[in-house]
């Protein structure tokens, strides 16, 4: 039986909210900029879209780095 492993956080954007109030929730009392550049570089996949970084309710936004081994089968 395979085991499942720990996932990566993740939030998903409420109504209305951008960048600067993803990283203001998922990071409190960091550096807006800091935080927000941390978030698009853990989220590519949201800049890959058109128009580049546009949020969707459905998006999952990582909170965090991936993590060692995440390739591992």
């Amino acid at each position: 039986m395979t085991e499942l492993k720990d996932q990566r956080r993740f939030v998903t954007p409420h109504p209305g909210e951008d960048w600067p109030d993803i990283a203001a929730r998922a990071f409190p009392g960091e550096a807006a900029d800091a935080a927000i550049q941390k978030l698009k570089s853990w989220n590519l996949h949201l800049f890959a879209r058109i128009p580049p970084g546009r949020l969707l309710g459905s998006d999952v936004i990582f909170v965090e780095p991936p993590r060692a081994g995440a390739n591992d089968a």
